[in-house]
């Protein structure tokens, strides 16, 4: 004869849910939402629940142009400081260029930071997910 396996717990069972608590989750109310409200309330979930990839909205084609515009545009910041940094640490720079490097980096970054804010966009919303390949940056 077959024996039924039971799940194994450890000391007493966990209490069957009571009437009392399926009646109170019942008894919820809805509030009346409109269409703009949810609307607004879904691209705020995509947003930040969603892994970030460059997906144009028509409505909001500028931001997202701006969005994958910039996303570059860092990268290529960050690939030059890299590149600059390595040619500090092999001394194949002048004190003066060191200076100029750097000087341009800033104001590239700060130039970056300018225009993303004015389209409504945060450092790290320019870090595009790559799907498999993982994060950009």
């Amino acid at each position: 004869m077959k024996r039924r396996s039971r799940p194994r717990t450890r000391g007493r069972r966990a209490a069957a849910p009571t009437t009392k608590r399926r009646a109170t989750a019942r008894s919820i109310a809805a509030a009346p939402v409109t269409a703009a409200e949810l609307r607004q309330l879904r691209s705020e979930l995509t947003r930040k629940l969603e892994p970030m990839r460059w997906n144009p909205q028509p409505d909001d084609v500028q931001r997202s142009v701006a969005q994958l515009v910039l996303t570059i545009v860092e990268f290529l910041r960050k690939l030059m400081e890299r590149q600059a940094i390595r040619r500090m640490e092999q001394k194949t720079l002048t004190k003066r260029e060191v200076e100029a490097v750097g000087e341009a980096l800033m104001k590239l970054e700060q130039t970056i930071r300018e225009i993303g804010a004015r389209f409504g966009l945060a450092p790290e919303d320019l870090n595009l997910d790559l799907g498999p390949l993982g994060k950009l940056m």
